[in-house]
């Protein structure tokens, strides 16, 4: 219910200075009786800033000061006003900043009342009051105050700072109505669809977080109101919203549905809750469409850094087909044990010793002597073993990637200058040879798509190049042996009978246990996945990866 307003005596009553409109610029100021108890309201006209009394003014006194400097203001008298505060060059043209930034039309003021000494200013006396604001786009009410201090000589004046404007207002600050900022701390970050928020997936909640702070939002529309602006006039910070605008988006390349799939495929029952990561990408431009992980090391899909094993023989082959010229049918014999350099390797176990095997059949069954005995004799020269390093960097663009929105990813590692033993173990993706389901995925994405496209997960970001394309002779023995390794190899308890599906099971031994994984492509994604404590590949990154190919 609205109570009436009554209008009696100064100090006891509520006050209504107001502005007419525009044309009221030229009105002759008058004040009522009430306005003025206890001295002359213009008592600033005497004051001396220099020797301010520590006795404040009594709340009768600064009421009365208070209503003239207000009455001043109302009626854009702003020379008036400004000579009621005990600065009156920096007031003025603070008042007729205020005027402008907010594109006055009508001011007023009401409910000015004393409200005993200022908690901010020394020796001053607070008197509190409502402004409302007819400003561009719309009225605008709020509370305030102004600190009312006396000299020596008993003359009063508002004291002045920014906050007479707006509580709070700082130095440099201003106050602008129109269009509201856009503000991008509140964007949001979405998949390709335009709309799902990539925060409701777990896997990408720190992810969307950063991109949120480093990413240009690409749509959003400012709405209108209020706002504080900064010294260069850029308003930074709303106060009152008379229109809201629409949120700013930040879009990515995540697929909503498959990353939906693989936040699943990452928790399969067969895992056992061991800690797991994938990424799925479109080969056809390096998209980024899904990236889950689970466990307690962060993100082990684009961080993971581990030795990738038998998934590595792609790299090695492809090395074997580019720099030595060898073809599928190559020689490439699968012996029970291999020393190479003083270190004996061996194959997993079920790897049948095959003297005759060539690449192709090696590559089918995974046999690590096989891929030791070629890498070692054609691809180490008189102690260098930068061939494997020189292939990853040139054909299949392993190096420093930015995936975009200021994201952190690990770059794997193929050492080129590797010693002892490691010479042959980079073969089979061993010794210190690193990489994560992201890179792993690329290089299947590579092979399908004939030609390295560095992924990304914000559309437009800048994709590194490779050196060389890969080969369509090189692509094509590549492809054949990956679809054999899905319909009759190591991968297909898992992927076999899927429709044109290429893969390279790997598993990798790390201290006491080892790490499971899988790269695989079909017709729209390529996809990687790696699960710590996997006992081979295909029985457990072979189910995430499952899950994500029939998801497409």
């Amino acid at each position: 219910m609205k109570r009436p307003v009554k209008i009696g005596m100064a100090g006891a009553c509520t006050a209504l200075v107001a502005l007419g409109g525009i044309g009221a610029y030229g009105m002759a100021q008058t004040l009522s009786s009430s306005a003025v108890e206890e001295g002359d309201p213009k008592a600033a006209r005497g004051f001396d800033p220099d020797a301010v009394s520590s006795e404040p003014p009594s709340g009768a006194r600064a009421a009365a000061l208070a209503r003239s400097f207000l009455d001043s203001w109302s009626k854009r008298h702003l020379g008036e006003a400004a000579h009621d505060t005990d600065a009156p060059d920096a007031a003025v043209s603070a008042l007729q900043g205020y005027a402008d930034g907010l594109h006055l039309k009508t001011l007023a003021f009401t409910h000015v009342r004393s409200a005993g000494p200022s908690a901010v200013t020394a020796n001053a006396t607070k008197v509190t009051f409502r402004v409302t604001a007819r400003v561009a786009g719309g009225t605008w009410t709020y509370p305030s105050a102004v600190a009312v201090r006396q000299s020596t000589n008993g003359r009063l004046a508002v004291h002045w700072n920014n906050s007479v404007l707006y509580p709070g207002l700082g130095d440099g600050q201003s106050l602008t109505a129109g269009r509201l900022p856009v503000d991008a701390n509140t964007a949001k970050v979405v998949a390709s669809d335009g709309r799902t928020d990539l925060a409701q997936f777990s896997s990408l909640r720190d992810i969307a977080a950063t991109i949120r702070k480093n990413a240009t939002p690409t749509s959003g529309s400012a709405g209108t109101g209020v706002a504080v602006a900064d010294a260069s006039g850029e308003a930074v910070k709303a106060l009152r919203v008379f229109s809201k605008g629409k949120d700013p988006v930040i879009k990515t390349t995540i697929d909503a549905s498959l990353q939906a799939v693989a936040e699943e495929a990452v928790k399969d029952s067969h895992l056992q809750d061991k800690a797991a990561g994938t990424v799925a990408l479109d080969w056809r431009n390096g998209h980024i469409l899904a990236l889950a992980h689970t466990g307690t090391h962060g993100d082990i899909a684009i961080n993971g850094i581990k030795s990738p094993g038998s998934t590595m023989k792609i790299i090695t082959s492809a090395a074997l087909f580019d720099q030595i010229g060898m073809t599928p049918d190559s020689p490439a014999p699968c012996t029970n044990s291999l020393t190479a350099n003083s270190q004996v390797f061996h194959n997993d176990s079920g790897v049948t010793a095959n003297p005759a095997a060539t690449i192709a059949q090696s590559f089918t069954v995974s046999c690590n002597t096989g891929f030791i005995k070629d890498g070692f004799h054609y691809l180490v020269h008189d102690g260098d073993a930068s061939a494997l390093h020189d292939e990853a960097v040139n054909v299949f663009g392993m190096g420093s990637w930015s995936i975009g929105g200021g994201v952190a990813t690990t770059d794997p590692s193929i050492p080129s200058d590797a010693q002892g033993g490691n010479q042959a173990a980079q073969f089979i993706g061993q010794g210190e040879v690193t990489a994560t389901p992201l890179f792993m995925a690329s290089v299947a994405a590579t092979v399908r798509g004939v030609g390295f496209k560095q992924p990304v997960i914000l559309p437009g970001q800048h994709q590194e190049t490779a050196p060389r394309a890969i080969s369509a002779r090189t692509a094509g023995y590549l492809q054949s042996m990956m679809r054999t390794v899905a319909t009759s190899g190591t991968a297909a308890p898992r992927l076999a009978g899927l429709a044109g599906v290429g893969a390279k099971t790997g598993t990798a031994e790390e201290g006491d246990h080892t790490n499971g994984w899988l790269t695989a492509y079909n017709s729209k994604i390529a996809v990687a996945a790696l699960v710590e404590g996997g006992s081979t590949g295909v029985d457990s990154a072979g189910y995430v990866v499952r899950h994500l190919l029939i998801g497409t």
